[in-house]
């Protein structure tokens, strides 16, 4: 095994860089044995142990179910500052077409996120911090189950996770495909949309397809809602305000009734925001819209509309600060300081709800599959695992130093 190829300043990661064969073992593993969100015991189990042999000053576990936190102190704690970082845990129902030997061993599941390198970050972070606490304060690092759609993240919270360890901010990343190696890419707002599930129930009456006259057809009233609800954001939402509106599944009717109109159908799918206001606006008008063409048929429709995870939004300062913590570890030329947000959703929104925060992409590549995240042919590039490591234990010595003499 190699050591890294990818090259960063700072004592950081060059003391890490030396135990990378380990990291990539260690995320390898994890990637051959995936886990969905709260039944990580294998995951939990591995990172417990790495976390003892690393050294921490304690390991809580059984938090939001599966969740591990672990504490490490400075060389001092008189600043009384307390700061978290965070890594998501779980895979995804996804079957993995790969060839490598670390492949997943589980019919049906894969780490096609990249899950398994940030928990390995997270532990390279954990080793150097308590190898060397060159910091004033206490680290607070996160090991969170189930960001894959269960809302790991609330689910902590709601089982204490703050009220334990009451840190002042918390930090995250996510490996980026589209990002090459050695980058690092943030904003001082918006970095993912508010993930919302819609169902829509259309009721009307069925009957034989040859004498549709005598039905109110589901299937009409369906139609016509998907083509309207896809005009919501071309004329309610200001071009400047982003928005997305996508109805993904429709069941209605039997494959095998080629000539019997069903009497019901159900819509789902999703809309994609990022401010409040205009989620409201979206939710509201989806509603009415959706009313009043059943109506219009004779029919009736109901809308469901469930909100799963909130925008994630970085807080300025801390963006600011985690920004300037990259530019120290790969130089201002390879930091995005305004990236892009995306549409996609992530469960670190609760937290950033509750503390200051910043929310980061490293620049991973695509490496040989050139496959993006969420793809059969994934896999996370173990040549960041040093960087991403670096990067974790900087901002706690950064936003935490020892005082000078």
């Amino acid at each position: 095994m190699q050591a890294s190829r990818l090259k960063a300043g700072g004592r950081a990661f060059a003391h890490i860089a030396q135990f990378h064969p380990e990291l990539t073992a260690l995320r390898r593993d994890l990637h051959a044995h995936p886990e969905l969100g709260f039944e990580e015991v294998y995951t939990g189990a591995r990172v417990k142990e790495a976390l003892k042999v690393c050294g921490v000053d304690e390991i809580h576990d059984g938090i939001g179910r599966t969740g591990l936190v672990a504490v490490i102190r400075g060389r001092s704690t008189a600043s009384g500052s307390m700061v978290g970082l965070r890594a998501d845990m779980d895979a995804l129902p996804l079957t993995e077409h790969n060839d490598f030997s670390w492949k997943s061993c589980k019919q049906g599941l894969m780490h096609g996120c990249g899950h398994d390198g940030h928990t390995a970050m997270l532990v390279g972070a954990a080793r150097y911090l308590a190898e060397t606490r060159n910091f004033d304060g206490t680290a607070v690092l996160v090991f969170q189950p189930g960001e894959e759609g269960f809302a790991g993240a609330r689910v902590m919270m709601e089982d204490g996770l703050f009220e334990r360890f009451p840190v002042q901010s918390i930090f995250a990343m996510h490996n980026w495909p589209a990002m090459a190696p050695g980058t690092v890419g943030l904003n001082s707002g918006a970095m993912m949309a508010a993930a919302d599930r819609i169902t829509i129930e259309i009721t009307g009456r069925g009957g034989h397809g040859a004498h549709a006259y005598q039905t109110v057809d589901v299937m009409l009233v369906a139609a016509h809602i998907i083509t309207a609800a896809q005009t919501i954001v071309s004329r309610n939402v200001r071009p400047l305000d982003g928005a997305v509106v996508s109805l993904c599944a429709m069941q209605a009717g039997d494959l095998g009734a080629f000539s019997v109109l069903p009497g019901s159908a159900t819509l789902v799918g999703t809309v994609r925001t990022f401010n409040p206001v205009v989620q409201e606006m979206v939710e509201k008008r989806l509603k009415e819209l959706c009313s009043a063409i059943a109506l219009g048929f004779g029919a009736t429709a109901s809308v469901h509309y469930e909100r799963i995870y909130p925008a994630t939004i970085n807080s300025e300062d801390e963006a600011v600060f985690a920004g300037n913590v990259a530019e120290s570890l790969v130089g201002a030329d390879h930091v995005v300081r305004d990236l892009e947000p995306s549409m996609g959703a992530e469960d670190f929104s609760f937290m950033l709800q509750d503390k200051p925060g910043a929310y980061l992409r490293i620049g991973q590549g695509t490496g040989a599959s050139g496959s993006a995240l969420h793809n059969s042919r994934y896999d996370f590039n173990d040549d960041i695992l040093p960087l991403g490591s670096a990067l974790h234990a900087s901002l706690i010595e950064q936003a935490m130093p020892l005082p000078t003499l």
